[in-house]
């Protein structure tokens, strides 16, 4: 068994929880309560953009997953998610390794 990186172990816990939103649609539709915007390597540049722009919208850190973020949410094709929960979003950040990179914080 792999050994998973203490990021990707919080970002399961959000699944788990039910606090993360993933997909474009669903991460629009938010209004408040964002605390991290997750963004794949591989998404588009539309989907880029959209991610910066939804963490200016919230004012919350944009983080960059370089290992696929359909493996850590476990949702094939998911490119972008939000985390809604506080200390969830604050412990991914601090976690963060190789594989996850700080865009832009708040």
């Amino acid at each position: 068994m792999e050994n998973k990186a203490k990021a990707q172990t919080f970002i399961g816990f959000c699944v788990r929880s039910r606090k993360i939103s993933m997909g474009t649609g669903a991460v629009d539709c938010l209004k408040k309560d964002v605390y991290l915007i997750l963004v794949c390597a591989t998404a588009s540049q539309n989907c880029m953009s959209l991610a910066k722009k939804f963490a200016r919208r919230h004012g919350c850190p944009l983080m960059l997953c370089k290992n696929g973020l359909e493996n850590d949410v476990h949702k094939s094709g998911c490119k972008i998610a939000a985390v809604r929960d506080k200390n969830l979003a604050a412990a991914i950040c601090s976690n963060a390794d190789e594989n996850y990179q700080l865009i832009s914080e708040t």
